[in-house]
């Protein structure tokens, strides 16, 4: 269905189960801090995430399903992938119940496996953390792209899941108002490694 990405590499750890994505977003998101993604051949640990709830005006389920947004109303487990300002891809993991419209925006990542192919596509990152530093990167370095929209990350035979490779929890999670919107901006939905 997928063809584009190459044959998912051995994954060692079990994928998440969809009972992990099915509760709210505010509990998802931070508990996706270090988990592992993995599109391919490539991953990386996640480090970064945003939640976005239905009723939150900033998320782009606030007004109802659409053609674009369909996906976010369920299930659980499900990746959004939008294209945003007309030149980038950001990767969401769709949570909650079928029908209420949420998900965790994938913001940050630390490269593990395929660090070569992520700097064949990301030329300008100086440094390896710089590969997958921004919502838009992590896409990119991964190749997501639209045609990721809608994979379910919890079919044996998808080609792109998220791990639990089983290390710790971080330590310290620092949590932050949202970035990159213009609405719901104070609310503290932004979970980072600290």
């Amino acid at each position: 269905m997928h063809d584009r990405f190459p044959a998912l590499v051995h994954v060692r750890f079990p994928a998440l189960g969809r009972d992990f994505f099915a509760r709210s977003a505010l509990e998802v998101a931070p508990d996706l801090l270090h988990k592992v993604l993995v599109v391919g051949d490539r991953s990386v640990r996640i480090t970064e995430t945003e939640a976005y709830l239905g009723d939150d005006p900033a998320s782009h389920s606030f007004r109802g399903p659409t053609p674009r947004t369909a996906v976010m109303f369920g299930p659980a487990g499900v990746l959004y992938v939008y294209f945003t300002y007309g030149m980038h891809w950001c990767a969401n993991v769709v949570t909650g119940a079928d029908g209420v419209g949420e998900a965790v925006l994938l913001r940050a990542g630390l490269p593990l496996t395929g660090v070569d192919a992520m700097r064949a596509v990301r030329k300008a990152a100086r440094r390896d953390r710089d590969l997958t530093n921004g919502p838009a990167k992590l896409a990119q370095a991964l190749g997501l792209d639209g045609s990721a929209n809608g994979v379910d990350l919890l079919v044996d035979s998808a080609e792109i899941c998220i791990a639990d490779d089983r290390s710790p929890a971080p330590t310290r999670i620092v949590t932050t108002p949202r970035i990159g919107i213009s609405k719901a901006v104070d609310r503290p939905w932004r979970f980072l490694v600290g």
